[in-house]
């Protein structure tokens, strides 16, 4: 790995390690280097969700019928979640893997961001759910399949929250990996 490299290819090499093959996302700026990046890949099965919770649902699915897979989406789409994940993912033991990129944190200015980002955390904590947060590009890839890794063997969810310190998504500051 190389300091130059984009964030979102120590993810992608930490799916296909783990035999994830099923990524479902709702459409994101942050997200969208990994978005087509999995999308180009043959490797992987890629495609968009209307809502969060269709996409938890499909990959709880998926997980029962044996089809590892992860759900891309940003905080303020987390915020939705907190139902189908106590009474599916939870409830039933579903190892459903959540790739959370972080808005409403480091100077955005956006107040519905910044309120669904101060609530991501206390809302997988209450629920038991674990989660951690990447923030640099030489621990993307060990913290992303450990994660993974925890979530199969325990049969639980998982939450991986991307930093902009990871993305580079920072107001003020020129983006990476293709956002606008």
């Amino acid at each position: 790995m190389t300091s130059d490299e984009p964030w979102h290819v120590p993810i992608i090499r930490a799916l296909k390690d783990n035999d994830v093959r099923l990524v479902v996302h709702v459409p994101d700026n942050v997200l969208r280097p990994l978005i087509e990046a999995t999308a180009a890949d043959d490797f992987f099965t890629s495609f968009a969700a209307t809502r969060e919770e269709e996409a938890v649902g499909i990959i709880c699915g998926a997980a029962m019928a044996g089809l590892r897979g992860i759900v891309l989406m940003q905080t303020s789409g987390f915020a939705t979640l907190a139902n189908v994940l106590a009474s599916l993912a939870v409830a039933a033991q579903i190892p459903a893997l959540l790739m959370v990129s972080e808005r409403g944190t480091l100077g955005d200015f956006q107040v519905a961001q910044a309120v669904t980002a101060r609530a991501t955390r206390p809302v997988l904590q209450s629920l038991g759910i674990e989660h951690h947060t990447l923030t640099r590009l030489d621990e993307a890839h060990f913290i992303t399949s450990r994660a993974i890794v925890q979530a199969y063997k325990t049969q639980a969810p998982a939450a991986l929250i991307l930093s902009p310190l990871l993305t580079r998504n920072l107001p003020g500051r020129p983006s990476t990996g293709g956002m606008p």
